[in-house]
């Protein structure tokens, strides 16, 4: 006997939504509360938790197929109608395998790289069989992975050491050789042998700057997936392998990475399309511009080196900059309320609470999770809510209704090194403020009534607004509030401890 999941709710406002990916297979067993497939919607990408136990039995909807609310996604039994369940699991496999893939923001695979999945090396055991004609084949069977058999052949006579080298170069040729179709998946050559957990771009392009070989990377997301922090795990488990590597690449010229994009197509997933959907009605619905200020933070900067071992140790969160700026520029927004406003028709609506959305680089693109009621938090509050949202937006964990109620929006630009950034104001918003990178640098500062040069820490804030509402002065007089709260430094009453 089967039983119908259906699509739930994913919030106040949303009535649709588009299966992404599927995690279970047909014939694939399910427990109660465990990721059976991952939703899009105009707001968040979620994972379906299971409602029931059972065995998979008929899939409903496919991938890239939007639904309403209520739609019945999949059929779960008790396994007992599959004596050819196992059959039906390894025909249906291969597909939404496949449709997985081509949802994701990836170079679409073909179903050649597909069906090399179950196999844990995929790429590496193409030198064995031609490690069968040399006299040392019979090991090869015994030691799947490329590197047993090169040692092997170093010690036997001439005829067997002309294979040697290319023995430790045929893993990229052998690739494109044995998948003359694939050639989206020819520039991941390294990362093939983690076909079974699954990988994203930005996963692979970090696991390329750091040396890493996925292959040897076990993934804890869902379904095997290698997350971002697997790959700084392994990178932190091999200090020494890093180490040795620095004076080799010194050595050497500079090589710029290549992306294993280049060249290549892709779909653009749901969430992709929404923002860019909204970026263009933001900036043709509004009138847009960007004014930037300076602010001197070494105070904030002292106060951040004296006191975060002690607030690590007392609230168990790191204090960096960030909680900082949310609060300085929440607390300014009370104070300037046409920054926190928005438009309904001919009016406009000044809201009781600062609701502050923080913007957070997640592998599937931007989402602004909110932190509500703002302007009354501490650092610790900051820095514990700040963390959460962000980790729980990369990891899918969101409900939709904590993307809902922004009324203004924080984007730290300068988490990946820009000095400062012109950010886009989305609707029904009418500010942004970016934060740039904290930088040290001489300026000339007064010591006793003197002039005198010091090193200083600095930091650009740029707020982007609707100038439908807010004047120029409006969003200056805004940013002096934020410079003078960070440069007089006096964040003690608000530790939180």
């Amino acid at each position: 006997m089967s039983e119908s999941v259906n699509l739930p709710a994913l919030g106040e406002s949303v009535t649709e939504g588009t299966v992404t990916r599927w995690l279970k297979n047909v014939g694939d067993r399910v427990e109660v509360d465990e990721p059976l497939l991952e939703v899009s919607t105009d707001k968040v990408d979620t994972e379906i938790p299971s409602p029931i136990a059972g065995v998979v039995e008929e899939i409903l909807v496919q991938e890239d197929e939007t639904v309403e609310v209520g739609t019945p996604l999949v059929k779960i039994g008790d396994g007992a109608s599959g004596g050819s369940s196992d059959d039906s699991a390894n025909d249906d496999a291969a597909p939404n395998e496949a449709a997985a893939e081509e949802s994701e923001p990836e170079a679409a695979p073909s179903t050649e790289q597909e069906s090399e999945t179950p196999a844990p090396q995929p790429t590496e055991p193409e030198p064995a069989p031609a490690g069968q004609t040399q006299p040392a084949a019979p090991a090869a069977p015994s030691a799947p992975p490329a590197a047993a058999p090169v040692p092997q052949a170093a010690p036997v006579p001439p005829p067997a050491a002309a294979p040697a080298p290319p023995a430790a170069v045929p893993a990229p040729a052998a690739a494109v050789s044995s998948a003359p179709t694939a050639s989206a998946s020819v520039p991941n050559p390294t990362q093939t042998g983690a076909a079974s957990g699954y990988v994203t771009p930005l996963v692979r392009k970090l696991a390329n700057e750091q040396g890493v070989d996925l292959s040897t990377v076990t993934g804890t997301g869902v379904g095997g997936r290698i997350r971002k922090e697997d790959v700084l795990a392994a990178v932190s488990a091999a200090p020494a392998a890093g180490g040795s590597a620095a004076p080799a690449a010194a050595s050497g010229p500079f090589v710029a990475e290549v992306s294993p994009l280049r060249g290549t197509r892709e779909k653009m997933t749901r969430l992709r399309k929404v923002v860019a959907e909204r970026a263009v009605q933001s900036m043709t619905s509004t009138a847009q511009l960007t004014s930037v200020v300076e602010v001197d933070v070494t105070k904030v900067a002292q106060f951040r080196d004296a006191h975060k071992a002690e607030f690590l140790e007392k609230t168990g969160s790191k204090l960096s900059f960030m909680p900082f700026f949310a609060l300085a520029a929440s607390e300014a927004l009370k104070a300037h309320p046409k920054i926190n406003s928005t438009v309904e028709g001919d009016e406009i609506v000044y809201p009781e609470t600062e609701n502050v959305s923080i913007a957070v680089d997640t592998e599937r693109g931007l989402l602004t999770p909110v932190i509500k009621d703002a302007a009354s938090l501490d650092l610790a509050q900051f820095s514990k809510s700040i963390a959460d949202l962000a980790e729980r937006t990369r990891n899918n964990q969101l409900k939709p209704d904590e993307l809902a109620g922004g009324t203004f929006t924080l984007t730290n630009t300068g988490s990946r090194g820009a000095l400062f950034d012109t950010p886009v104001v989305f609707l029904p918003q009418s500010a942004i403020l970016g934060t740039g990178i904290v930088t040290k640098r001489p300026a000339v500062v007064k010591v006793d009534g003197q002039e005198a040069i010091a090193i200083r820490s600095f930091v650009y804030l740029a707020l982007s607004y609707d100038h439908r509402i807010i004047d120029g002065a409006d969003a200056s007089r805004y940013l002096v509030a934020v410079k003078n709260r960070l440069e007089e430094g006096n964040f003690a009453p608000n530790l939180g401890y």
